[in-house]
């Protein structure tokens, strides 16, 4: 089995930076033992597998450990690939997900805007071991539904966070968002989900599910920019419309190639 398959950077308006996320075009579903070894053998936070269906396409996402429930950069990269090396005709297309419903992304100018379910976070105790593990002490911690929000003082102490790994793989949570007032944006954050084989996502579209909620929260409105302080860093533009949450960027092709099944 021949597959196309290209490689994108997310969130980003030149290569080597924003997140990298390959994209996979199949006929139909293999088995899941073959998807996960294909996100193994690409070693990348996540790896997308789409099917055509009768209103767009079927979607998966995989880490190099597990399939996961949403992932923003790796939509946004598949929608890229559609519009830019697939010449899908129309400004919109829906992707149909497993456990996250229909999610849309359309042409908006130079972006490509993202339709998700968001994701309130609640506040809650700080699990056990976790500023140790974040090496930082939490001016609060919010629960969401599958990641912890953790808020710092400032941008510099959320670029200065060095996680204990294997620490951080002890709490109970896919992942964990740190963030913190932006200082040239509305808020900055970074991701850890060292228990679903990402040790860092260099950016990351879902946790902005929880995050523009909280955002717009504290600052009395519903339009947001922010940045993502990585080391390959990316910038994403947010929207919170009801429970909806819309989330655009930039996207930019690093490679187009075959996979031998």
């Amino acid at each position: 089995m021949r597959v196309p398959m290209y490689q994108v950077d997310a969130f980003a308006s030149e290569v080597f930076s924003g997140n990298p996320a390959a994209v996979c075009l199949l006929d139909q579903w293999p088995e899941d033992r073959l998807l996960a070894s294909v996100a193994a053998e690409n070693n990348l936070s996540e790896t997308a597998f789409l099917v055509p269906n009768e209103e767009g396409f079927d979607l998966r996402w995989f880490t190099p450990l597990v399939e996961v429930a949403l992932c923003g950069h790796a939509t946004l990269a598949s929608a890229f690939v559609l519009f830019q090396c697939r010449d899908w005709p129309e400004n919109r297309i829906r992707f149909r997900t497993r456990r996250s419903g229909m999610l849309t992304v359309e042409k908006r100018a130079d972006r490509l805007e993202m339709d998700f379910p968001a994701r309130p976070a609640r506040i809650r105790e700080a699990p056990a071991g976790l500023a140790e593990a974040l090496g930082a002490a939490p001016a609060g911690v919010w629960g969401s539904a599958e990641d912890l929000l953790v808020r710092l003082e400032s941008e510099s102490a959320v670029r200065s966070v060095r996680p204990d790994f294997a620490r951080l793989e002890q709490v109970d949570c896919r992942g964990t968002i740190v963030t913190a007032p932006g200082e040239q944006s509305d808020f900055v954050s970074r991701f850890f989900a060292p228990r679903v084989g990402v040790p860092e996502d260099p950016v990351t579209g879902s946790a902005h599910c929880v995050l523009a909620p909280y955002w717009a929260g504290i600052l009395g409105r519903t339009s947001l920019y922010a940045r993502q302080v990585s080391r390959r860093g990316g910038e994403l533009h947010c929207a919170l419309e009801g429970d909806r949450v819309k989330v655009s960027g930039k996207a930019v092709l690093y490679l187009e190639g075959t996979l031998n099944l």
